[in-house]
């Protein structure tokens, strides 16, 4: 099992990014995914999830109406379109997943926002 998280850079505060999770080993619409991003000093904070099957989702009161998690079962990979970016959504984004009572979790891709 293997995640690997891309689309992270630099853009300024309003501007757009989209990430992607690129997931192997496993079919992702059979587990929830997850999003979370953390800063220096801070716990990780979960972002978004989308469920299984259905594919209802989650997003945290700070990220609500900006962003928008996905999944591209295609391409075995789940995306997180970040609009209306602020300085706060300044961190290292990770995505998750939870295997048979086993996390993995990505490498984490960058995001910095900023004028």
């Amino acid at each position: 099992v293997q995640l690997e998280e891309s689309g992270g850079g630099l853009v300024q505060p309003g501007g757009s990014l989209r990430l992607s999770c690129a997931a192997s080993g496993f079919i992702i619409s059979s587990y929830i995914m997850r999003w979370y991003r953390q800063t220096p000093g801070k716990e990780r904070e979960l972002v978004a999830f989308i469920s299984s099957a259905g594919g209802s989702t989650y997003y945290s009161d700070s990220v609500k109406g900006r962003f928008t998690i996905s999944r591209d079962s295609a391409k075995n990979m789940v995306r997180l379109q970040m609009n209306s970016l602020k300085p706060d959504d300044t961190a290292m984004y990770y995505c998750r997943t939870q295997i048979r009572g086993v996390e993995y979790w990505g490498q984490g891709t960058q995001v910095t926002v900023s004028s």
